[in-house]
């Protein structure tokens, strides 16, 4: 049970760190095929592009668990504490809402890649549409199926096998990151009912440091 809640609670920077490392790999690899070989990875763009919109997707519930979004809190700082911590609440609370919002639609568009039902209502999942039609035989252009993943015919394709890997891996970011920005609001709205934190959004410490360092830096050139 610890060590699941361990991952859950890194599962951000796992990715991360996983996304930075083959994007680094794949674009070196490609460069010294182009400049030593006279060749390139033909999927290497468009799988580099994939693995950006990981990266960029997971970084928003990242930013969230690290209270690092940037906001406008000059109101909120002449607030009363009280008034503060109400204000904060509220913003939690808009959030979270707004992050429903996105994973109804980040599944709303996956699923069909999954041959999965979208869900109905406009706003606000009332269900599940019946009989939507599967798009489990979309491919990417150009990114070539990984031995390990050939039984995804099987479960998309009706047994057909892909040419390419099909849209419904690399699409998967979009209900996954939502969920996860979901649940890192959540998490943050709780700790501010609890009273640790104040604002979800970055806070002064950084500028802090900032100006810190410049007066030390002022101080020792004024002792030279």
């Amino acid at each position: 049970m610890e060590r699941a809640k361990a991952f859950i609670d890194r599962i951000e920077e796992t990715f991360i760190a996983i996304l930075l490392g083959l994007m680094t790999v794949l674009t070196f690899a490609n460069v010294l095929a182009r400049y030593l070989f006279n060749s390139n990875i033909f999927y290497a763009l468009e799988l580099t592009v994939f693995m950006f919109a990981w990266l960029v997707l997971l970084g928003a519930s990242y930013a969230v668990k690290k209270n690092a979004h940037l906001g406008v809190d000059a109101v909120v700082n002449m607030a009363r504490p009280n008034a503060r911590r109400v204000m904060g609440l509220l913003s939690a609370l808009a959030c979270i809402i707004y992050a429903m919002l996105l994973l109804k639609g980040a599944w709303d568009y996956w699923a069909p890649y999954a041959n999965l039902p979208p869900t109905s209502g406009r706003w606000f999942p009332t269900g599940f549409v019946e009989n939507s039609r599967g798009q489990g035989w979309y491919e990417t252009q150009d990114i070539p199926v990984p031995f390990f993943l050939t039984w995804l015919a099987d479960v998309f394709n009706d047994g057909d096998a892909y040419e390419k890997l099909p849209k419904v891996i690399p699409y998967f970011v979009l209900p996954f990151s939502m969920a996860l920005l979901l649940y890192r609001f959540c998490q943050t709205g709780m700790a501010m009912w609890a009273g640790r934190i104040e604002m979800m959004i970055v806070s002064h410490e950084a500028e802090d440091e900032v100006e810190e360092a410049a007066k030390r830096l002022r101080e020792s050139e004024e002792g030279k």
